[in-house]
């Protein structure tokens, strides 16, 4: 690693922990309804739930809190799904975009309902301004206020004694939505169009470039389907254009609260690589804060509601070990560049250049990759397929682990205090206790719901592997056979199941066999994993809070810590160390063999 990218991890950290420890206090205000903030918009608030006829002073039980969670986010797929199938006729389509596929917008629907933003569509050419402010906007803060209020619901599991409710679903909604997601997503669109990302209606613009672009452009037959040769390969034929067409919309709005809300899903293609969404390496480090800003605070807000910050330090740090050490990874091996380059006259010392913005570099990608998979995020400002095979392991392992380290917003949170239920139990067994945690004894029926949730994720992902690399359709969407082709596969069900949305560039990815198995996994992933989180909140609601003594492990400490990062580690991955051997790993094998 060159000493740019230590100074870039190192000044990323400082910043992040100045900023979670505040933000993390404010959080616990809003969703305790104390503060500046809901004494500032309590009218707002009286007025929203007066017109929806939202009774504040009823609570839930876990279940009916489910029913609401998933009620909720059901109708915004829907919404989404019918605003993508009726554009055409819709305003704010200044393009006349067509139609969205019943299978495409199927995928989209579930995609962004799910906090997943999988994209397997060019955005600019697909969606219409309104779909995008409408639909995808809007369903990212909804999304986003969704894994916040599952992970605030179970902190009132732990914080409360003997109740038989955790929360209102509904009003938990409002004011995660009015009182942080909002304001923070304005003021940071604010700041990205001060960088140059755009925010308006326009038309899309022809622009004269500098230089004529020289390209290969595929022979059509009568049907308009590309021609091939004799052994597959497209015939093609030189052709060039002196203009280019340049998109517009109101972009500003939406990448702000894609990156608050750790949704991913960008308004362009090339989604956070795109000049239009991220053209400044200053806004690629503010988008990278944000990206990590509400996960890192909801750690300190657990602390605060529990009643002992510690508990949530304790969390942070195991959360930013693991995210150090891969980061190192992830920069350490782009650093190295591909040794078969040498061949051709490439020095493999200057680094892995492909797939990147010469405007970020490799520090700055590797850093950038890391983040987004591990914080269930799918924005990329880099070809992930473009990395090195354990350049590329990297953000494949993040997701592997269950997007638990910051993870998603609330979502990362919830999975990691599941695998922090599962340490204790585990400590428990090694000396014959009674395991508790936060004065909550860890029976059976915890543990229960603990297996679900973490077994769910891995499932849906190597079963969706498995029936892809067997189906004609899976197989046909590879772009490179062998091992990487293995990996693409694995990465977009690994990606869809743990809600990330990043892609391999080089899975054709949106055809009805992708867009019908890769919502499924999403969906399931997403509220297979809500459902038993929230059953565990109210198992834990009703329990009574154990006074701590001499025989209670402390779970504040350097060694919790140390047994939390070793059980996310081992339980949290091990699923997929088999299918990994098939992908990158070998893939590290074969490039150095063949060197």
């Amino acid at each position: 690693m060159s000493n740019h990218a230590w100074l870039l991890l190192g000044l990323y950290l400082a910043i992040l922990l100045l900023l979670v420890r505040p933000f993390g206090s404010y959080l616990a205000d809003v969703m305790e309804g104390r503060g500046p903030a809901p004494r500032l918009g309590g009218g707002i608030e009286a007025l929203i739930y007066r017109l929806c006829g939202v009774r504040t002073n009823e609570e839930m039980a876990w279940p009916a809190y489910a029913f609401a969670i998933l009620l909720f986010n059901a109708l915004g797929a829907l919404g989404v799904y019918a605003l993508q199938r009726l554009q055409l006729w819709l305003p704010a389509n200044p393009q006349a975009v067509a139609n969205v596929t019943p299978d495409s917008a199927f995928n989209t629907a579930i995609s962004f309902a799910t906090n997943t933003n999988w994209q397997g569509y060019s955005g600019e050419s697909t969606m219409s301004y309104l779909t995008q402010m409408l639909g995808l906007t809007v369903q990212n803060f909804l999304s986003a206020a969704t894994g916040i209020v599952v992970v605030i619901a179970l902190i009132r599991g732990f914080a409360r004694h003997t109740a038989g409710t955790i929360g209102n679903a509904w009003v938990d909604l409002t004011r995660i939505t009015l009182y942080v997601l909002l304001p923070i997503s304005f003021v940071f669109a604010l700041f990205l169009v001060s960088q140059g990302v755009i925010q308006n209606f326009d038309a899309y613009r022809d622009v004269t470039t500098l230089e004529v672009t020289q390209y290969d452009n595929p022979r059509l037959d009568a049907a308009g389907q590309p021609l091939k040769d004799d052994a597959g390969n497209a015939i093609t034929e030189p052709a060039s254009t002196p203009t280019q067409t340049l998109p517009m919309g109101p972009v500003a709005s939406q990448e702000a609260i894609k990156m608050l809300g750790t949704n991913g899903g960008g308004f362009f293609n090339a989604n956070s690589a795109h000049p239009y969404e991220n053209p400044t390496p200053l806004s690629n480090f503010v988008q990278m804060l944000m990206i990590f800003l509400i996960p890192g605070a909801l750690c300190l807000t657990f602390g605060r509601m529990v009643g002992d910050t510690r508990q949530g330090w304790a969390v942070l740090a195991a959360m930013t070990l693991i995210f150090v050490l891969m980061a190192v990874i992830a920069m350490h091996y782009e650093a190295q560049g591909n040794p078969l380059l040498g061949k051709l006259g490439v020095d493999p010392g200057a680094g892995n250049m492909e797939g990147k913005e010469t405007r970020f570099g490799i520090a700055d990608s590797g850093l950038f990759a890391t983040i987004t998979t591990l914080a269930s995020c799918g924005a990329v400002n880099a070809m992930h397929d473009s990395f090195t095979p354990m350049g590329g392991f990297v953000p494949l392992w993040n997701m592997m682990l269950g997007e638990v380290v910051f993870g998603g917003v609330g979502s990362g949170l919830y999975g990691m205090l599941v695998f922090a239920v599962m340490a204790v139990f585990i400590a428990g067994l090694m000396v014959g206790r009674t395991p508790e945690y936060l004065g909550k004894k860890i029976e059976a029926y915890e543990m229960k719901m603990v297996a679900i949730a973490i077994l769910v994720t891995p499932l849906l992902a190597l079963l969706g592997t498995a029936i892809a690399v067997m189906a004609t359709d899976g197989v046909a969407g590879i772009a490179n056979p062998g091992a990487h082709g293995f990996s693409e596969i694995l990465y977009a069900f690994t990606s869809a199941a743990n809600n990330n949305g990043s892609a391999f560039a080089g899975l054709s990815a949106n055809t009805p066999f992708y867009n019908v198995t890769t919502a499924i996994a999403m969906w399931f992933g997403r509220f297979g994993v809500i459902v038993p989180v929230l059953a565990l909140a109210g198992s834990l609601a009703a329990k009574k809070r154990i006074a701590v003594t001499t025989g209670t492990m402390p779970t504040h400490g350097p060694l919790f810590v140390t047994l939390l990062i070793g059980t996310v580690v081992l339980v949290g991955a091990l699923n997929y160390v088999p299918a990994l051997a098939l992908g990158p790993v070998i893939e590290q094998l074969v490039l150095h063999t063949a060197n």
